[in-house]
């Protein structure tokens, strides 16, 4: 059965963004097995991060109907996820997205470029004018992605989360689809 969706969101010469594949479970657990992004994700992101978990994780993005969470491939690996949650009810003009990237490709512009493209092809594909994002008050990686990708900080929500054990400030980046509000 062929489930709705693209089979390539966007490709260049650094990295690729496409749907998750039977064959990604060796190099997903290798890159996400890593403490310093299970610190900075929802708690459903498993550490440490197995071959088990890799498999499930591909089998359950690729068990929805329609696509919604793809792979970072750098050189036929994957190495990191990007993905969005439809807003729903009076929320459905809103997209949530979320990422993340193996350590050893942080600092080399793929992530900026990757929500670079992400949002594009939101905007383009979806009827939204919202596209927000949040983020763990210590992750500073992020919120610079955000805002090299165009995203402004919206507000900042005191205590709103837990992670480890630790109560920690939520903030909050969006970008408006430009061709509605100029």
């Amino acid at each position: 059965m062929r489930k709705e969706g693209p089979e390539l969101i966007y490709s260049n010469s650094k990295f690729l963004i496409r749907p998750w594949q039977i064959g990604d479970e060796v190099t997903l657990a290798q890159n996400a097995n890593n403490k310093k992004i299970w610190a900075s994700l929802k708690d459903i992101f498993p550490y440490p991060y197995t071959i088990e978990d890799a498999k499930t994780w591909i089998n359950l993005a690729n068990s929805k109907s329609s696509t919604s969470d793809f792979a970072i491939v750098v050189n036929g690996d994957a190495v990191g996820g990007i993905g969005f949650i439809p807003g729903e009810d009076v929320y459905r003009g809103n997209m949530e997205i979320g990422f993340w990237i193996g350590e050893a490709y942080w600092g080399k512009g793929i992530m900026t470029m990757a929500v670079n493209e992400m949002v594009k092809w939101l905007f383009d594909s979806f009827q939204i004018n919202r596209i927000f994002a949040s983020v763990f008050a210590f992750n500073k990686g992020s919120m610079r992605v955000l805002e090299k990708a165009g995203f402004v900080l919206e507000g900042k929500f005191k205590k709103a989360l837990i992670k480890d054990n630790q109560i920690i400030d939520e903030y909050i980046f969006s970008i408006l689809n430009s061709k509605l509000y100029h």
